[in-house]
């Protein structure tokens, strides 16, 4: 259900508690997923001693995560499109939580392969479930702050592995594998809590999918007719040809939706850009500044914290104005601080400020590009379109460890930085390409309406 804009509220805590709820929830399990995201980054010199493994292979590890998390974007669009919320959103949980005890625990590298492989899997349905839930409990007009909320606590679920590594690896006695426990159990007690609430206190019109339940009814009264028995083995059939008839569907849809795929191309240009930052921020600050581990973490934590209060400009603007150049802005800013830093020839409080200001003006565009998705879906399909978007947010990620972690072994941090700016600029002509796009649209479906 789309709810209407309400003259008069402007602002997030004018709305009903459900709406908040919802918000605060989801806000809340977004800070659960990127923590779950990041506990590699803080720890990659560790690890590589540990498991005696390069910083090339752990980026290998770190891919297969973001190649999981890719694969099964759209079964968990197509989850929280047809069935359940709630269900999408706890197998997301629950899956990532159960996982993080596996990559916290494994004995060899193979295993650890293998526990981010399903982490991956388990992160992959909170933006499919999550976006559905807040536009279906938010008005339009405050839709991109409600994404902003959200954005704001998985920047600070970004920035908490750092700081908590450093304080916890303090402790005698205490290693990474108890810290990454710890971060599980959080997870763990979040998710229970989670989903109590959903099921308590927050009503179906925003947890059921907008093309209702006609499925589910059909097998219900197939169920009660006594007919039905001596149709079975038909019944069954007929149903693997109807999944594959929506699969097929799904595919044609996603197809024909030339917006929602030119942002999925930007979502993967400005991810493996944002995510080759963040996989060794700490790495250029210890080799190419000389910072010691724990400034270093401190200084990737400070990133994302401040990065969390851009994100909440970056919606309040998005909903104030188009969003469009605020895009252009972010990544052009990117592209000149990441220069910067690429050089090594900065002093290293410069540098410290670079990754600041880089860590604030990338995220002032996750809000506009969100609401740019927002606009171009139907309501039955906001599933899909931000599964569809997520795709390249993940597929960069999976694409970006690995190759600029071998970038650096084979070419140094110079280079590798150096590709991150030109990437970045790559966005934004990319940006530039989806604006013109729809300003083309727009006219041409202006016309038609004329004629």
């Amino acid at each position: 259900m789309r709810l209407p804009a309400v003259p008069g509220r402007d602002s997030l805590p004018d709305l009903s508690r459900e709406t908040l709820l919802v918000v605060a929830l989801v806000g809340g399990a977004e800070f659960v997923n990127h923590t779950y995201l990041v506990l590699f980054p803080p720890i990659l010199g560790v690890l590589s001693n540990d498991f005696g493994v390069s910083l090339a292979t752990l980026g290998i590890a770190m891919g297969v995560q973001g190649a999981a998390n890719t694969v099964f974007q759209l079964p968990f669009g197509y989850l929280a499109d047809n069935y359940d919320r709630r269900l999408a959103l706890g197998l997301s949980l629950g899956l990532s939580t159960a996982s993080v005890f596996l990559v916290a625990f494994a004995p060899t590298f193979e295993v650890l392969l293998v526990g981010q492989a399903l982490l991956g899997i388990g992160i992959a349905g909170h933006h499919p479930a999550h976006f559905p839930l807040l536009a279906d409990a938010t008005p339009e007009h405050l839709r991109a702050r409600a994404f902003s909320v959200r954005g704001f606590l998985g920047s600070l679920g970004f920035g908490f592995p750092p700081v908590f590594f450093a304080a916890v690896l303090g402790f005698r006695g205490l290693t990474w594998r108890g810290a990454i426990a710890l971060v599980g159990a959080f997870g763990a007690l979040y998710a229970l809590f989670t989903l109590f609430a959903f099921q308590r206190w927050v009503g179906e019109d925003v947890t059921a999918p907008e093309t209702g339940s006609a499925g589910s009814a059909s097998a219900s009264a197939d169920a009660d007719d006594p007919s039905s028995a001596d149709d079975a083995a038909a019944s069954s059939a007929d149903s693997s040809a109807s999944r594959l008839a929506g699969v097929r569907r799904e595919l044609r849809a996603v197809l024909a939706s030339p917006g929602v795929l030119a942002l999925a191309l930007l979502a993967l240009v400005a991810s493996t850009a944002s995510w080759g930052l963040t996989s060794y921020a700490v790495v250029l600050l210890r080799q190419g500044y000389g910072l010691a581990l724990d400034a270093a973490n401190l200084t990737l934590s400070a990133m994302f914290v401040v990065g969390a209060l851009a994100v909440l400009v970056g919606g309040d603007l998005s909903d104030r104005f188009s969003p469009g150049p605020l895009i252009v802005g972010s990544y052009a800013a990117v592209v000149v601080f990441v220069g910067l830093l690429a050089s090594t020839a900065i002093p290293a409080l410069a540098a410290v400020a670079c990754l600041l200001v880089v860590g604030g003006t990338r995220a002032l565009a996750g809000p506009a590009r969100s609401k740019l998705a927002d606009g171009l879906s139907a309501r039955s399909d906001l599933g899909r379109t931000f599964a569809v978007v997520t795709v390249g947010t993940m597929t960069g990620s999976a694409l970006a460890p690995p190759l600029f972690g071998a970038l650096i072994e084979r070419s140094g941090l110079r280079v590798a930085f150096a590709a991150i700016a030109g990437i970045s600029a790559l966005a934004v002509l990319v940006t530039l390409f989806v604006l013109y796009r729809q300003g083309t649209g727009r006219s041409a479906r202006a016309g038609v309406e004329a004629e």
